[in-house]
């Protein structure tokens, strides 16, 4: 990254944030399931994206990093804590004003071949936020569909097939399409590149840093592999047994990490010495 754009990225508003989220799930056990017991998926998570920025949550599975994603998404309820995007508090929004909301807040999904419904064309499936929430005509619709296929490298002829035809990195830029035809100004990208071939992700990793830039993104990106969240993000947090253990810029982190847990991750990263 430039100077220019660390000052200018230093110096921009947060657009979301998220304050002391707590997240408890009830687990069944024993032999009949009578016993039960409480696992704290988030512990008082505070966080906070610059505008423009990406900020990294990086974390082994099971730490609390999906359940994140979705609380920041209003798709989870959480237990107490509060979560503003350009200030408003979300959990406090009635049904339409948070259904108006979400054209700004989107989700890429880690599974490519999962997250497509196979009976829909590509068209439909990039389309339907659209439809969903009533934005331009069917001509229109049709429009941008495919420019935003395009722009994610397909093609315009691409929406009239199924996702059965693609290949999993075609899949997961189709999955983009569908999250940012919407305009949307925050998006979440939940280990997006992990189901991908390495030779794959590095141009999914790519694409999604020029879209950011093209469309002036802002990214949440969860991910259990450092060695991609460094060629990606500005910031990162690290999360561990839902709670965050380490946060701070991802070069100073990445040179210094000043937690255990951190240094373990690091040291999973092939070619790199242990810390």
């Amino acid at each position: 990254m430039s100077l220019v754009n660390a000052q200018s990225l230093e110096n921009a508003p947060v657009i979301l944030q998220a304050n002391h989220l707590f997240k408890t799930y009830t687990q069944s056990s024993g032999r009949f399931g009578f016993s039960s017991s409480q696992i704290k998926a988030l512990d008082d998570v505070s966080l906070s994206l610059k505008a423009g920025s990406t900020l990294a949550v990086v974390g082994e599975s099971g730490s609390g990093k999906s359940t994140l994603a979705r609380c920041l998404l209003q798709l989870h309820p959480f237990d107490s804590g509060e979560v503003l995007f350009e200030g408003k508090d979300l959990a406090k929004l009635d049904t339409s004003a948070l259904r108006a909301m979400r054209k700004n807040l989107q989700m890429v999904f880690q599974d490519p071949f999962a997250s497509l419904n196979p009976r829909m064309r590509v068209g439909e499936i990039v389309g339907e936020g659209l439809l969903i929430h009533g934005l331009g005509s069917v001509s229109e619709q049709k429009n941008k569909v495919q420019q935003m296929l395009e722009r994610v490298g397909l093609s315009a002829d691409d929406a009239l097939k199924y996702p059965h035809q693609f290949s999993g990195g075609q899949r997961q830029r189709i999955g983009i399409a569908r999250a940012l035809v919407l305009q949307p100004k925050v998006v979440v990208c939940d280990e997006p590149v992990s189901a991908l071939d390495v030779s794959v992700q590095a141009q999914i990793l790519l694409l999604l840093k020029e879209l950011q830039r093209e469309m002036q993104l802002s990214y949440i990106f969860i991910s259990h592999d450092l060695r991609v969240v460094r060629h990606i993000a500005d910031e990162m947090v690290v999360m561990h047994k839902g709670k965050i253990v380490e946060q701070g810029k991802v070069v100073d982190i990445y040179n210094e990490p000043k937690q255990a847990y951190t240094r373990q991750l690091l040291s999973a990263i092939p070619g790199r010495k242990a810390a």
